[in-house]
């Protein structure tokens, strides 16, 4: 027997989420390979169509479980277009908070789950304590750890609770003297350098093929696209940041590029903490119409940058009670579907896990 089947995931420790890429190997490298997304059959989309534009926020933050926030913004941020809603100055504030707070989490999971399949179980266990503590802020701002329902159409659920600007700062303080550590533990740790420098390429040209956005993009073209900065949403053209960019595509730098993201989010939510006003975080609908609102006929799109790149929620309203219909944009699909089936070949079996954790797939945006 010359190739042999074999599946890594859903339960291997480098795999994120229920999916499961099947590779068809010879020897130690991968000859053919497909991401089977996890069969979720949720029908995230259709779904959607036939939920209230209210009763949806439950529903969206399961698009992409690492980071949900991105879901809620999207799909308000659209809804907003379309109504020509002006959300208070406030709100705008609150969500980038949470939307930052979000990014680091997802960059701790992807960071600390590159100790999976390197064998450094100190790096995961590191970086999912700081992600629980991201967590413990979350539940104290909007009473849930992991599915929030905070970021509404026309602002914000409620206000932020009293003292959790001072929980907010002590941990950023924490987190940003440590990230020397997690440079330690991960990307300049010698035994983890051999196993992701050189490996995993991106070129340029995949990058444009396939339309890959995010670190992968800015890790192999170096060009600083960042929706922040490109498309400005919220309040992101009145702080100051940097879009780290490398002008080389392999694992390391894209590891690499992570860390620097969290030290910016750090910075941003420095300035949001600074900068934010008081007043009113959300605009209601008119009494009774809570649950029942209706959105006039009109369409929009509104990509917001997660931690895997552009994504975004086209939306179109016919001027009923429910979108008319609904299409994500999962950031990751590129990389995390046409990728795996066009360029993982050529590789070793133990790249595999290594492709997942840094190119960022989750697996839901796929199959949605």
């Amino acid at each position: 027997m010359k190739e042999m089947k074999l599946f890594l995931g859903p339960q291997h420790p480098g795999m994120h989420g229920n999916a499961s890429v099947h590779m068809f190997v010879d020897g130690d490298i991968i000859k053919r390979s497909y991401l089977l997304p996890g069969m979720l059959h949720r029908g995230f989309e259709k779904q959607m169509e036939r939920k209230l534009w209210v009763n949806n926020i439950s529903l969206i933050p399961r698009v992409c479980v690492p980071e949900p926030d991105i879901n809620e913004m999207s799909f308000a941020t659209a809804a907003e277009k379309i109504l020509k809603l002006e959300v208070p100055e406030r709100a705008h504030w609150i969500r980038m908070i949470i939307l930052e707070l979000a990014r680091i989490s997802a960059h701790l999971m992807a960071y600390g789950g590159l100790g999976g399949p390197t064998g450094n179980y100190t790096l995961m266990y590191h970086a999912h304590v700081d992600r629980n503590l991201i967590l413990d802020i979350f539940e104290k701002i909007t009473g849930a750890r992991v599915y929030h329902q905070y970021i509404v159409i026309g602002g914000v659920r409620q206000d932020l609770p009293d003292g959790i600007e001072e929980d907010i700062n002590v941990f950023i303080d924490d987190l940003e003297r440590r990230l020397v550590e997690y440079r330690d533990l991960g990307i300049d740790n010698a035994s983890i350098v051999k196993r992701i420098k050189d490996t995993i390429m991106l070129p340029e040209e995949v990058v444009w093929e396939l339309g890959v956005t995010g670190i992968g993009m800015r890790s192999a073209v170096n060009k600083p696209y960042d929706v922040r900065k490109v498309v400005p949403y919220a309040r992101y053209d009145q702080v100051e940041f940097e879009v780290p960019v490398s002008d080389y595509s392999d694992a390391r730098a894209r590891l690499d590029i992570k860390i620097k993201e969290i030290q910016q989010s750090i910075i941003i939510i420095r300035q949001c903490l600074a900068k934010m006003p008081e007043g009113p975080v959300r605009v209601k609908p008119d009494r009774g119409q809570s649950m029942r609102w209706t959105v006039p006929k009109g369409y929009a799109y509104a990509p917001i940058e997660s931690s895997r790149g552009e994504f975004g929620y086209y939306m179109v309203s016919n001027g009923g009670t429910s979108p008319w219909r609904v299409g994500v944009r999962g950031a990751s699909y590129p990389q995390g579907l046409l990728g795996i089936e066009k360029y993982l070949p050529g590789t070793r079996i133990d790249d595999a896990a290594l492709w997942v954790d840094t190119m960022g797939i989750c697996s839901p945006e796929i199959d949605r």
